[in-house]
């Protein structure tokens, strides 16, 4: 079946079990699936924000009214928090299971990874869907290792004793055991991360490769559309759109929520639509991800668009008319190593999104390394220079900055 026929089947599918969809297709004037057409008139649906999924939740139905199963078709049930606290919930059949588990190989694939080595994981089963990937190993043929957070000791420890290929975890939880243990000369020559931008910044990377005395690649998932959706390959040049068959991907202006043509080099909000999802499917979901596309042909082979994470939509804060992500601030800020830790946490004076310049901006100074004047000049240089911003850098002392074992804090309110 081809895309095409799949979004329409899907759409088909929608208006017969969605509640959510019937509704809001029909206050937008698409009355029946025909109406809405097939791919190529996608741009024409609204789009789906998340809020909207939340606000149908009740105690009855806390999954929310886009739900198309019985309770009795589920086989998982994972939860996000979101920026508000309250978890939504993701529910999964046995197929849109099995769909998750053979994109995510694919993406994990793709690093490098052959079937018969051996690969220790830091991700936990739940509550958030990351833990889906868990399963994806073995289906490459890994011997998996699930180690999980929560005891970082225990963690190198079986590293040093059961000697992995590779090791699997979020950016901020191999940047934090680099920091802490002598990781360079251990086994592991390849790791994976994935859960936040970072590890396709080059000087975060950098800091990684250095570390772990290992090569670093990146995969990218969206909790309520599926886990490792795009997975770099070893020419490490962006992640590969690996969920090819099963999400429909494009690009919007976050602020017009137009259509953007996919060209290389064009930059967006990535929007995403399931084609086989059977138990809450999502459509023109806005991801809130602000991406760098790459479509020209990679030595890899694989023919798939590609693509660099930017930085968190609703993470951006406008300085006088300039939008500016705290992950492209950590990558200018990186450039200073080794002066510098790599840590960062932009400090806005206001609430909201809008801010006045100078953006204040907390800078980690390396272990055993004392800031100055000049260094803090120079940063906050680079940063006009690079981002077009006038920031307040404030060094602080090695270990000021909190380390986390799943998703660094970026921006502190």
């Amino acid at each position: 079946m081809t895309d095409d026929a799949a979004y329409r089947a899907q759409l088909a599918y929608l208006f017969d079990r969605s509640a959510f969809y019937r509704e809001k297709l029909g206050g937008a004037g698409f009355q029946a699936a025909e109406a809405a057409g097939g791919l190529a008139d996608i741009a024409r649906l609204p789009l789906t924000e998340k809020r909207e999924i939340r606000a149908t939740a009740t105690s009855d139905n806390p999954i929310g009214t886009h739900l198309c199963v019985a309770p009795s078709e589920i086989v998982r049930i994972y939860s996000t928090s979101g920026t508000t606290g309250t978890p939504s919930y993701i529910p999964l059949t046995a197929g849109d299971l099995e769909n998750w588990l053979t994109v995510s190989a694919r993406s994990y694939a793709a690093s490098g990874v052959v079937a018969g080595q051996r690969l220790v994981s830091a991700y936990n089963a739940g509550p958030f869907a990351a833990g889906a990937t868990l399963g994806a190993f073995e289906r490459i043929g890994l011997s998996h290792i699930p180690a999980g957070t929560g005891n970082p000791e225990r963690l190198v420890r079986t590293i040093e004793e059961l000697r992995p290929d590779a090791a699997a975890l979020t950016p901020s939880y191999a940047a934090y055991l680099a920091e802490r243990f002598d990781l360079a000369g251990s086994s592991v020559q390849r790791v994976l991360v994935a859960g936040e931008p970072g590890g396709g910044e080059p000087a975060f990377r950098a800091k990684l490769e250095e570390g772990w005395g290992a090569r670093v690649t990146e995969a990218m998932g969206v909790g309520d559309i599926g886990v490792s959706l795009f997975g770099e390959c070893e020419e490490r040049d962006g992640m590969h759109l690996n969920a090819g068959g099963f999400v429909h991907a494009e690009l919007i202006d976050p602020d017009s929520g137009g259509a953007l043509e996919l060209e290389d080099g064009a930059t967006g909000e990535l929007v995403l639509t399931h084609l086989r999802h059977q138990a809450a499917p999502l459509l023109r979901f806005r991801t809130r991800d602000h991406v760098r596309l790459r479509t020209g042909p990679c030595a890899c082979g694989r023919t798939s668009p590609r693509l660099r994470c930017i930085g968190r939509t609703d993470d951006m804060l406008i300085v006088r008319g300039v939008n500016v992500f705290p992950s492209a601030v950590r990558e200018v800020v990186g450039g200073f190593t080794p002066d510098v830790s790599g840590h960062i946490l932009v400090r806005p004076a206001a609430a909201g999104v809008k801010q006045e310049p100078p953006l204040p901006v907390s800078v980690e100074l390396a272990r055993g390394r004392a800031g100055d004047a000049a260094l803090a000049d120079a940063i906050r240089e680079r940063l006009r220079n690079v981002l077009v911003v006038q920031t307040q850098v404030d060094l602080v002392p090695w270990g000021t900055l909190e380390r986390s074992e799943y998703k660094s804090t970026l921006v502190e309110h």
